[in-house]
């Protein structure tokens, strides 16, 4: 695979990190399927996901990877380890990583107190209104308990169902910057065979990516199989005519290779 952050260089970049937070995650336990919802959330507010890190539930850990990405990109999303238990502890980790302190948040306990029944909301619950000072609540119309908003950093629940529309009520806090725009053409090609023209394209091409994804499947079954190999290039600029005429040149490339290229948008 070879490709190139090469994009759109006059153009103002806005960029994002996510944080995944838990051990469920790294034992395997459970699929990470937040990270890719943020990242095609981002690409249509131009904003750039440029990098997700998974952590264990270990407040040091946490807070060294939160210092890191907040101090690198515009924006920080963090996904679980805001619940009841004794290992939901990301809240604390971020009061940490600010050298702030925490508290029962009023607005917080109100939003959860109406939520339970007096002996229903048990101590174990209240700890998801233990919120940093100075941070805004973000809303969760799911399950009421509210994520947080401080600084650059979003932290936001880690059920799938929950962090979506944790993310939603967001939109009007992202401030992108110019929205990047792809398209693919695959073909019955050998990737080495067209790096040395992959690449003179890219040298062509200064506010175009272009990304190369080898692909190789069969299809049937015992001597009727076949199998079928190729290369899926993925173009991405800012520019939409920019975009279009190196959509043509991969095709052209391809074509050179004597293979026939197909959109694959």
């Amino acid at each position: 695979m070879s490709t190139a952050e090469n994009i759109g260089a006059a153009e103002k970049i806005v960029t994002a990190a996510v944080l995944v937070i838990g051990d469920e995650i790294l034992s395997g336990r459970t699929q990470d399927t937040n990270s890719s919802y943020i990242a095609s959330w981002l690409g249509e507010l131009g904003v750039r996901l440029h990098e997700i890190r998974v952590v264990a539930d270990v407040q040091a850990d946490i807070v060294a990877a939160l210092n890191a990405l907040r101090a690198r990109y515009t924006y920080v999303f963090t996904t679980g380890g805001i619940g009841p238990t004794h290992d939901d502890i990301t809240a604390d980790a971020v009061a940490a990583a600010f050298g702030i302190s925490i508290d029962y948040h009023p607005q917080a306990l109100a939003i959860m107190g109406a939520q339970y029944k007096p002996d229903e909301f048990t101590e174990a619950r209240k700890r998801m209104a233990r919120i940093p000072d100075g941070a805004e609540l973000i809303d969760n119309p799911v399950s009421k308990a509210p994520g947080f908003h401080i600084g650059n950093v979003f932290v936001m629940a880690g059920i799938p169902m929950i962090m979506q529309a944790m993310l939603d009520s967001l939109r009007h806090k992202i401030r992108g910057g110019a929205k990047l725009l792809s398209a693919s053409v695959g073909g019955a090609v050998a990737e080495g065979l067209v790096a040395g023209a992959l690449g003179a394209l890219q040298a062509k091409f200064s506010g175009v990516s272009f990304g190369s994804y080898p692909f190789y499947r069969r299809a049937g079954t015992g001597s009727n199989s076949v199998s079928a190999y190729g290369v899926n290039f993925v173009i991405r600029s800012t520019d939409q005519k920019l975009l279009d005429e190196a959509r043509e040149a991969v095709r052209a490339m391809i074509r050179g290779e004597g293979a026939e290229p197909e959109d694959r948008d």
